[in-house]
């Protein structure tokens, strides 16, 4: 039997590998997507020329989208709560909306005018909402704390950590935080790609380096998920060269401290969004750069690409069968047959 089980295993690995996959598109417009979240068996997103809206997983029909502002803002953030939805356009001023989840009603709640101001990313963790903003001249880190109290933004700003010198991070998909009972986790990228790591319980912050592609502003870290406070991935590479796909895959063991570059030339290349798949404990993932979408079913040691569907940025797991996918100009649904 102990002969056979490695077998086994292995089948079963070729077996998932060679899953066919099947479309359905939910979404037909003009508009470049780079945020999703999941609610009410909706596919939720934000984007371009200030657009927001949904479209219903079941019936692509039940359908609709709400312009935020005049303004023709780029929203590449998204989070939520029990009843509202929250989002950051790029780029100062940088106005913080939130949108009632019944009515659609919207409001802006903050407003950042420092000129420095670009938000990669917003994360729902723990009733408080976390965004990273590009650093400030002085290259202090820009992670806030926004914690809603009776109706007004209480603001705690984390800037007790300096950037390296040409380090940021992509607004590549609003993924490039992850959170967990314990750490709030950031990837960046360009001239130095590394994690850092928040401790939720003392609010330490800690700088960990990484083996990913680094060095110039291109390149780095677009995408982390993490499944626990031990098992992690980061993935993304250099948008400029979008078939390089040397050191652009990493996973963790440790919550975060060191990370083991994974399938080093054997990957599909430049990755902008990862997703763990739900109940897999880390051994099923989900990723998609502009001109594929790859899977893997041994915790990101081996990739393999399932569709050549070029044009999507960001992606997430309605349940164990199902992804959804944006991008440029359109919302699919993937089925895993």
């Amino acid at each position: 039997m102990k002969k056979l089980l490695p077998l086994l295993c292995s089948l079963i690995g070729v077996f998932i590998f060679a899953q066919k996959v099947s479309f359905k598109t939910l979404l037909n417009d003009k508009i470049s997507i780079r945020a999703l979240e999941i609610y009410d068996n909706k596919v939720w997103y934000s984007g371009t020329d200030s657009k927001f809206g949904y479209v219903d997983v079941k019936d692509p029909k039940n359908q609709k989208q709400i312009v935020l502002s005049d303004k023709k803002l780029q929203f590449r953030t998204l989070a939520q709560d029990k009843t509202s939805f929250y989002a950051i356009n790029i780029e100062s001023p940088a106005y913080f909306f939130k949108i009632d989840k019944k009515k659609l009603t919207h409001e802006i709640v903050f407003t950042d005018t420092v000129k420095t101001a670009f938000y990669d990313a917003l994360y729902f963790n723990k009733n408080k909402f976390y965004a990273f903003s590009d650093p400030s001249k002085d290259l202090n880190l820009k992670l806030e704390q926004f914690i809603i109290n009776k109706g007004k933004f209480e603001i705690k700003s984390y800037s007790h950590l300096k950037l390296n010198a040409g380090e940021a991070a992509f607004a590549a998909s609003n993924t490039n935080i992850s959170g967990g009972q314990n750490y709030l986790w950031i990837g960046t990228g360009g001239n130095s790609s590394r994690i850092l790591r928040l401790n939720l319980k003392n609010d330490t912050l800690e700088a960990f380096a990484t083996p990913f592609i680094q060095g110039i502003s291109s390149q780095g870290i677009y995408s982390i998920d993490f499944v626990d406070e031990k098992f992690g991935i980061a993935v993304g590479g250099d948008y400029t060269k979008q078939e390089a796909n040397i050191n652009n895959i990493a996973t963790t063991n440790n919550g975060g401290k060191t990370w083991q570059i994974q399938a080093s030339g054997k990957n599909a290349g430049y990755t902008t969004c990862v997703k763990i798949k739900p109940g897999s404990k880390g051994k099923e993932i989900i990723s998609v750069g502009d001109q594929h979408i790859s899977y893997s079913s041994d915790f990101g040691k081996t990739w393999k690409k399932i569709s050549d569907e070029k044009g999507f940025f960001v992606c997430k797991w309605v349940d164990k069968d199902t992804v959804v996918f944006a991008g440029k100009d359109k919302i699919s649904l993937m089925k895993l047959n």
